[in-house]
């Protein structure tokens, strides 16, 4: 039998409700597992110890509760997350002592369905890095090879989840911030389409792109989690009133590919793929074939623009969002100001980090009068077209598939200097954001050269994220099993 931590959210889940396991023995197994790991990791800027054993307790205290799909489950939340009197950093100096006063939607969602809150995972800061090396606080590493990154701004939840310090975590996307750490950490990270899932208390970075999802073991776990804080949220206006499947039912529905097409688009395959990644997922592809499932060509015209596009919308919507953040509402306040512009002006200097300032400079420059139309809505003009590109390809096909990132991760240092070689990383992501769409990063085998995990991307039509965990699902029980780290 494996170690109680090694299991998958489905099975813990399955022993907790038949009472061969309590509460409060797995929570004490995931807290002991923190304990042991976390030295070599550093995946969790707070751990919620002594709340989390409380609450575990009271729940044995009542028994096993059929209502809650998630009853006794031990779970991580990203710290972009408000959690209700629980540090919420964003993995800056400028939060460092916020506590929000209520939850989160998806957070409060996961407490509804009885899930257990252990901590708060590491992250770049407000979710603006692609490596989780741009925390405010320490660089997290990947349980696989701690001299190498677990990917980012999702870092700190996919490396707990690696690492069996819980049975499934929170992450935010904005342009592959779920995908590339799970790539990176062999987990299953989901994305779900933009609407899907509330986004009331996360703190903004690209409020049209951001989307909350999970970041788990199986394929099942994404499933149970994403059922739990899928919905409409009327606090949210970008919440989608739309029916939720039932993704857990969907899964069971296939087991095999027949009768789905697949699209492959030239523009993810063709370049820069190391070998080792291209061998990894067209071996996937492969698999696809086997289980019945036809591939097709499919065409992504203007993928080439997407990392400009990205990063002049995303810029521009976080140098409007953290405008917020001025030393006189909440947050880090300059105590040596002796004006109310230094004030400010010193505030955010000591708040934010070198990429933070970065991204708020480009984002004041491409909003500024003069350059509106030059940039941004050029680049909202492309955004709109890059969606059509996609409505054009899934008429052809039910996913498409390609890599998550060209590479595996790669070593602790190795880009920090170069910030335009780091945006690269997340340039088969940033499109799937653009439009709006569902996608998923789902572990097909350790690459050949580095024993790294890689990771297989998955895109879906908008709120198909059913037809998309059937694929990813199916292909789960047939690809090479990428297993947990050796820590």
């Amino acid at each position: 039998m494996p170690d109680l931590t090694q299991l998958t959210l489905t099975q813990v889940r399955q022993q907790l409700a038949d009472k061969s396991r309590s509460a409060a023995e797995v929570t004490e197994a995931a807290l002991t597992r923190i304990s042991a790991t976390e030295p070599k990791i550093q995946a969790l800027l707070s751990i919620q110890a002594e709340e989390a054993r409380a609450q575990a307790q009271a729940m044995d205290a009542s028994g096993p509760d059929a209502a809650k799909p998630l009853w006794g489950v031990p779970l991580v939340v990203k710290d972009v997350l408000a959690t209700k009197g629980v540090p919420t950093t964003c993995g800056s100096k400028i939060l460092e002592n916020f506590r929000p006063v209520y939850d989160a939607t998806a957070v409060a969602r996961l407490k509804e369905a009885g899930a257990i809150i252990l901590a708060k995972a590491n992250m770049d800061e407000f979710a603006m890095g692609s490596t989780t090396e741009n925390s405010a606080y320490f660089a997290t590493r990947n349980p696989w090879d701690t001299s190498r990154v677990p990917g980012g701004s999702s870092g700190g939840s996919g490396a707990t989840v690696a690492a069996c310090q819980c049975y499934g975590a929170l992450g935010t996307d904005t342009g592959g911030s779920i995908r590339l750490p799970a790539s990176f950490c062999g987990i299953v990270g989901l994305k779900p389409s933009y609407g899907r899932v509330s986004r009331f208390g996360m703190v903004a970075y690209g409020s049209s792109l951001d989307q909350i999802g999970p970041m788990t073991r199986s394929v099942e776990d994404a499933a149970r989690i994403l059922q739990v804080i899928a919905g409409h949220d009327e606090r949210d206006s970008t919440s989608v009133n739309a029916p939720v499947p039932d993704y857990v039912a969907a899964l069971s529905e296939r087991a095999d590919l027949k009768g789905l097409t697949i699209g492959l688009p030239a523009e993810y395959w063709d370049k820069g793929l190391s070998p080792e990644v291209a061998e990894a997922c067209g071996a996937a592809v492969k698999q696809a074939e086997a289980l019945g499932a036809k591939t097709v060509p499919v065409r992504l015209k203007l993928s080439e623009y997407a990392i400009a596009t990205y990063y002049i919308i995303a810029v521009a919507e976080a140098s409007s969002n953290l405008a917020r953040f001025d030393g006189v509402r909440y947050g880090l306040r300059d105590k040596d100001a002796q004006s109310l512009i230094e004030m400010y002006v010193k505030s955010r200097t000591k708040g934010f980090g070198e990429e933070v300032q970065r991204r708020i400079i480009l984002g004041t420059y491409v909003l500024s009068s003069g350059y509106y139309d030059a940039y941004y809505r050029k680049a909202a003009q492309v955004r709109r077209l890059i969606r059509q590109d996609f409505e054009a390809a899934l008429n052809q096909c039910d996913v498409i598939m390609g890599p998550v990132c060209p590479t595996t991760a790669f070593k602790v240092g190795e880009m920090s200097d170069d910030p335009l070689q780091m945006y690269l990383m997340d340039i088969f992501t940033i499109s799937t954001n653009l439009a709006g769409l569902p996608g998923m990063s789902l572990p097909v085998g350790l690459g050949r050269d580095s024993g790294m995990p890689v990771g297989l991307q998955l895109t879906g039509r908008a709120f198909d994220e059913a037809r998309m965990l059937q694929v990813a699902g199916v292909l789960e029980k047939n690809v090479p099993a990428t297993g947990l780290p050796k820590l």
